[in-house]
């Protein structure tokens, strides 16, 4: 069968599966469509976990971001896998035990404050909708090569496919559609993975592949680093970034994944404490099976494109450039007019243009590995888009319905009422979503970084200080997540989007302290710490109460009693 008939039948059958899974977990109450009951196991949790993390951007651009950029990439990896380290050891086991199941509800009651929850659920609006962008974004570039529609269709797609299961079943649904789709993402991934690793290493470990000699006698990534060179690029393994916007990205994105609101409410579907720690483990062992192989990804796809396409006439290249050049994500201009493909570093003479979305999946069709394989790919690639974007969304329509409905403006309101005010809700995230997938500000990574830069720089300081600092008050919480919302935001609309000031001068040059777009939520957080400690000194302390609540949060049960002989 072709491609495309295994697409069809493999995406087919694992989008039945979501659907039904949904139509069986229904919610019936707020708490189911909330968290989902409250009574997952910590296995199954930390499956969810870990589908909800590893999103589009991991599954889809994250190898594809590491291909092109090589060493700088490790960036990524880093940020992403730390953040959830700190965010399951630092921060998880004191939200759980203070009961309450989202962001903006800690930092509301935390902070005695519904300004400081208002404010809470704009921050959480602004992360969830730029986060949902790269994912939207990661399901049209799927549906546009494997189903042979444009990308704009494909997201309309994906729109109603997350429509139907997280508006039907809520947290409930979506964590055992998440259970499935991890299922499917981590065995898309890994299948031409190993593949792959033995076709040029003769090792079926991708991990242990990456270092291996390939067929020719080289090491892979001596045979990568003499490749770019012949073109012109850098060194695959040397770095071009500078060590302090490294450090800040990698900042950004580890202290951003504390503050994901997505995967924190993600602690609050386990009945106990114990449960989250476990859940949490879990879940960081399933993440890294992902993580350690898409470094070998990148390295493969990155050294079988080059190898397939450089230099190559383009009468002759295999069918799947020419697959791929329909969907416009990678176009061929013959400028010389010799016929040959010159993929090359300098900009006036190279004429291949490639897409860093489509490497993890165009790299079973350069492997040449077969057909169901390739479909896989899609179908995995698919799973991770959508479940994350489930997630995000439950987070827009949880804040819209119960942070500020129903804590502020309708307090009276029954359950049935809140459930359809959610689900309204989710309709509405849902169209917002798909118009930012069609209108995405860049790469599926990077626009995911962006995300997380936001969330480093309005939550993170606002909850690790209400946890770790009794004397933090309304004041200095509200006035810290503004100031680093709003720079932050400033930042990344000047010289990412290009919507603020002269477009031509900003350029990387202009960057303060040579600190991209993507880092500079680390600065945002800083600011925002200082904002809110220095604020929080010349105002009034929080009631004893709160104070005692924060006490209570950091001491485990029965701590300090006497040992009984």
């Amino acid at each position: 069968m072709d491609i495309q008939t295994w697409t069809y039948i493999i995406v087919g059958l694992s989008f039945a599966l979501y659907i039904g899974i949904a139509i069986w977990s229904k919610a019936g109450s707020t708490k189911d469509f909330y968290v989902a009951g409250g009574g997952v196991s910590p296995l199954a949790n930390g499956m969810a976990t870990a589908a909800d993390w590893m999103s589009a951007a991991s599954f889809i651009s994250m190898a594809g971001l590491i291909s092109f950029m090589g060493y700088d990439g490790s960036v990524y990896l880093m940020g992403w896998t730390g953040g959830y380290v700190l965010l399951a050891l630092l921060l998880a086991p004191y939200l759980r035990k203070f009961g309450k199941f989202t962001v903006p509800d800690f930092i509301g009651d935390r902070y005695y404050s519904n300004t400081a929850r208002t404010v809470a659920v704009v921050c959480a609006i602004f992360v969830s909708f730029t986060y949902v962008a790269g994912q939207m974004r990661g399901v049209g570039v799927v549906f546009s090569r494997f189903l042979e529609v444009d990308i704009n269709t494909g997201v309309i797609i994906g729109m109603a496919i997350v429509f139907f299961y997280a508006v039907l079943g809520g947290m409930k649904g979506i964590t055992y559609t998440q259970v499935a789709q991890f299922c499917v993402l981590i065995f898309a991934f890994m299948v031409p993975a190993f593949f792959i690793s033995i076709q040029m290493t003769d090792t079926i470990l991708p991990q242990l592949g990456f270092g291996a000699k390939t067929s020719d006698g080289m090491y892979l990534l001596d045979k990568l680093d003499g490749l770019h060179r012949e073109l012109g690029f850098a060194e695959y393994t040397s770095g071009q970034k500078s060590k302090l916007d490294v450090f800040m990205i990698t900042a950004a994105l580890m202290i951003g994944t504390a503050g994901l609101p997505h995967v924190i409410v993600r602690f609050f579907t386990v009945p106990k404490v114990k449960d989250a720690r476990l859940s949490a483990g879990y879940a960081l062992a399933l993440i890294a099976i992902l993580y350690t192989t898409a470094p070998a990804i990148s390295a493969f796809a990155r050294t079988n494109l080059i190898e397939t396409v450089s230099n190559k006439a383009y009468d002759s290249l295999p069918a799947w450039f020419g697959n791929w050049e329909k969907t416009g994500l990678i176009q061929f201009e013959d400028k010389n007019q010799d016929g040959l493909v010159q993929y090359v570093a300098d900009a006036e003479t190279n004429e291949l243009t490639i897409d860093r979305d489509i490497m993890v999946l165009a790299n079973p069709e350069i492997a040449r590995l077969p057909n169901w394989v390739i479909a896989l790919v899609a179908a995995g690639g698919l799973a991770a888009a959508l479940s994350t974007a489930a997630g995000l969304l439950l987070v827009i329509s949880t804040s819209v319905s119960h942070d500020l409905l129903k804590k502020q403006f309708m307090p009276f309101m029954s359950d049935k009422k809140e459930l359809m005010f959610a689900r309204l809700a989710s309709l509405v995230a849902v169209c917002v979503a798909g118009y930012f997938g069609i209108n995405p500000p860049g790469f599926v990574a990077s626009v995911v970084a962006l995300a997380f830069g936001l969330a480093a720089a309005s939550f993170f300081p606002a909850i690790i200080l209400g946890i770790f600092n009794k004397r933090m008050n309304k004041e200095g919480a509200i006035a810290g997540m503004v100031v680093g919302l709003l720079i932050t935001i400033y930042y990344i609309a000047r010289f990412r989007l290009h919507w603020i000031g002269d477009e031509a001068t900003a350029t990387e040059a202009d960057w303060w302290f040579g600190i991209s777009p993507e880092g500079f939520g680390t600065i945002g957080m800083l600011i925002n710490f200082v904002v809110s400690v220095v604020i929080s000194r010349f105002t009034p302390a929080p009631p004893e109460d709160v104070q005692a609540i924060v006490e209570d949060i950091r001491i485990p049960r029965g701590a300090g009693k006497a040992i009984e002989h």
